[in-house]
């Protein structure tokens, strides 16, 4: 049996409809962050999340380096800041926080103001697993934006939901 390129295995996931969330991550000038749609709830006692961060990307050493991230489920109005982060015309770092107003959490990450839900987390736990980390975040603080609507991701683009 001939195992699926990986190619034809992104090509499939597209088909998925998935919720964007951005993930932040650093301290100070030190910052960056990226676009996930594999970002889930893994348990509401306690309250953690689980998210799907390629070892590659750039934000992946400051998750590892700081331990602590925001993340922010993304609204109907925010695509600019999901192209940001998804690195759109090589935005980069501190860069890809342009255009959204941010508040500083609990643990010093940083959350979107206006998202439907974000999330102040500290990393539990990352599990390697082929090109990605399995990254468990243990949740210390939530904030709330009701009427937000949703960004979701679906055959390779965004769409915004109301």
């Amino acid at each position: 049996m001939e195992i699926p390129s990986s190619k034809s295995f992104t090509n499939a996931m597209r088909a998925l409809v998935g919720n964007c969330s951005v993930i932040t991550v650093g301290e100070g000038a030190d910052i960056s962050g990226l676009v996930v749609t594999s970002a889930i709830s893994l348990s509401a006692e306690p309250p953690l999340l689980l998210a799907c961060v390629n070892r590659s990307s750039s934000s992946w050493p400051l998750l590892d380096k700081y331990r602590k991230f925001g993340w922010s489920s993304l609204g109907a109005g925010h695509q600019q800041i999901a192209e940001n982060f998804s690195g759109f015309g090589g935005v980069k770092g501190p860069d890809r926080y342009e255009g959204g107003e941010w508040e500083t959490a609990e643990t010093g990450a940083l959350l979107l103001k206006g998202a439907p839900a974000a999330f102040d987390c500290e990393v539990e736990e990352m599990i390697a697993r082929a090109t990605h980390s399995i990254v468990i975040g243990r949740v210390r603080a939530i904030r709330e934006c009701q009427d937000a609507g949703a960004l979701v991701y679906w055959n390779g683009s965004f769409m915004p939901m109301n």
